[in-house]
């Protein structure tokens, strides 16, 4: 389990990433994807959202104060916070839930399933580099 203060600046470690995220959201559609195209711009953006979070996770794991298996429950944490945002901003916008799923496979060039999974390894492997996991 995890202290409340730990749960705390995870989640507002999490917020951080959201912001991040939408912000590369919106890079891909404006310039990435208009400059090169549909698969590269999406390529281009997984890799970046995943650099963001990996950078977000090593700058904060000092913060967290997190150590360990604590820092395995953050990356759960921020996964699960993930897939709630997603599916929720999806169902609020009247997406079906099969198009909201199809994002979840690597078509056309898409990384999120990739981008996910460190999203869910980002505080351990941060802690392993701080030499706190």
């Amino acid at each position: 389990m995890l202290s409340a203060e730990i749960a705390l600046r995870a989640f507002g470690l999490w917020l951080v990433i959201l912001v991040c995220a939408v912000a590369n959201g919106v890079l891909r559609e404006a310039v990435l994807i208009p400059g090169l195209g549909h698969a590269p711009g999406l390529v281009l953006s997984g890799v970046l959202l995943s650099g963001l979070v990996l950078l977000i996770a090593y700058l904060g794991v000092p913060w967290l104060r997190a150590q360990g298996r604590a820092l395995v429950v953050v990356g759960l944490g921020w996964l699960v916070a993930t897939l709630i945002f997603e599916f929720s901003l999806g169902l609020l916008r009247g997406k079906a839930l099969n198009e909201i799923l199809a994002a979840y496979t690597f078509k056309d060039g898409n990384l999120w399933p990739v981008v996910l999974l460190v999203v869910a390894f980002a505080p351990w492997l941060a802690g392993k580099l701080r030499g706190v996991a």
